[in-house]
């Protein structure tokens, strides 16, 4: 009986003794936990772009004058060399009271000068009709030597002298009639009136093909020398200008490829960087911080499908792609951190957790590559926190796989 109490007191107390230690261990800690790949990494650069034509063409008045109505509206189709709108000459400027009282008094005086100079010119006919038949007389006179050649010769030369003053009294006569009609045109045709239809017009014509961008003038009105009535472009031409920050633009070099998405639709287009500026420019951001950015040119593989889904100033995101490559190594950026300087991370194995260096390299957004370190198929904790220790018991309530 004392043997049997003895073993049951010291199997209670030993019981008794196991579950002091198991109360006084610490619990696991919760964490989450990515298992390591090796798949498709992408290093990129992703921001907002607009579309743009390399040439555009703006067509302007050559000339002040009075614009017809343009026909064409935005997106119409145009040929080189066609005719994109008419000009006449301006209509005539209004006359006040004043100005129509002086123009009437203007006609009167230049017909009053009309029949002066009809008069003249009667009277020059007259003198030249008479000098005429005198020069007929003496001329029977000299053939039968009844008068010298030298009295002949003054009388021819009578007679050359007034038929030039006949032809210039017509001539007088005829700009007397011009400004009589000058005069009345004046008066008849009203104050702001255009021209008849018949008069010639200016036709401006397309300098290169494509399609109207923008129509600056639509109704008809007078217009100056030089103000724009049409933009007009190709839409073949269409291109890209992303604004880089100089620290990614230094990273971009030609024929980069460049993913185009963010415009509205599900399709991803296709791009190749053409040119990267050489000159920057300071821009504020939305938070009012100058940020030094450099413009990057890109085209697109295909550009019919492109103008066929976009325009001249649409926005899009461009991804330029500055590194890519198949199997690589790479965890989430959040399970990195650093002790003593170096790049670790805690790698799950069992309950327990270890603390490994590792060596990044790229960084891709949330993702960044391994370079050494870890194995393909490993788990690692993802956003560790200060409970969690080398050694350390875990229990991982949830887990992912990590993609680029």
């Amino acid at each position: 009986m004392k043997l049997r109490k003895a073993v049951l007191i010291g199997a209670l107390g030993a019981a008794a003794l196991l579950l002091l230690v198991v109360g006084l261990m610490p619990a696991p800690v919760a964490v989450t936990a990515t298992t390591v790949v090796s798949a498709a990494f992408v290093e990129s650069v992703v921001e907002e772009g607009r579309t743009r034509l390399r040439d555009t063409y703006t067509v302007s008045s050559p000339i002040a004058g009075y614009l017809q109505r343009v026909a064409l509206e935005a997106g119409d189709r145009v040929e080189e060399d066609q005719v994109v709108f008419r000009m006449e000459a301006q209509p005539v400027p209004a006359l006040d009271a004043r100005s129509l009282e002086q123009a009437r008094d203007q006609l009167s005086a230049a017909q009053a000068r009309l029949q002066s100079a009809q008069a003249n010119l009667e009277t020059a006919r007259a003198e030249a009709r008479f000098a005429e038949s005198e020069y007929q007389r003496y001329l029977q006179l000299h053939a039968r030597q009844l008068i010298s050649a030298t009295e002949i010769e003054r009388r021819q030369s009578v007679r050359d002298r007034q038929r030039a003053l006949e032809n210039a009294a017509a001539s007088a006569v005829e700009v007397a009639r011009f400004e009589v009609d000058s005069a009345r045109a004046v008066i008849a045709i009203g104050s702001g009136e255009r021209l008849p239809a018949d008069q010639p017009l200016l036709e401006v014509r397309s300098p290169a093909s494509g399609v109207v961008l923008r129509r600056h003038r639509c109704c008809e009105g007078a217009v100056g020398p030089g103000e724009p009535i049409l933009e007009i472009g190709d839409l073949a031409d269409l291109e890209i200008q992303v604004d880089l920050l100089s620290m990614d633009a230094v990273r971009v070099r030609p024929d980069m490829r460049v993913q185009v998405a963010g415009w509205g639709g599900d399709t991803v287009l296709e791009a190749r960087v053409r040119r990267v500026e050489p000159a920057g420019f300071t821009r504020t951001s939305a938070l009012g911080v100058d940020e030094q950015r450099v413009p990057v040119i890109v085209d697109f593989v295909d550009v019919e499908l492109a103008a066929s889904l976009l325009g001249v100033g649409f926005r899009v995101e461009a991804e330029f792609m500055l590194w890519e490559a198949e199997a690589v190594l790479q965890v989430p950026t959040n399970a990195l951190f650093r002790v003593d300087g170096r790049w670790s991370v805690f790698v799950v194995e069992g309950e327990r957790v270890r603390l490994r260096d590792v060596e990044p390299g790229r960084r891709a957004g949330l993702v960044t590559q391994i370079v050494d370190g870890l194995r393909a198929g490993e788990v690692v904790v993802t956003h560790p926190g200060d409970r969690v220790v080398d050694g350390g018991r875990v229990v991982v309530e949830s887990s992912r796989t990590v993609s680029n």
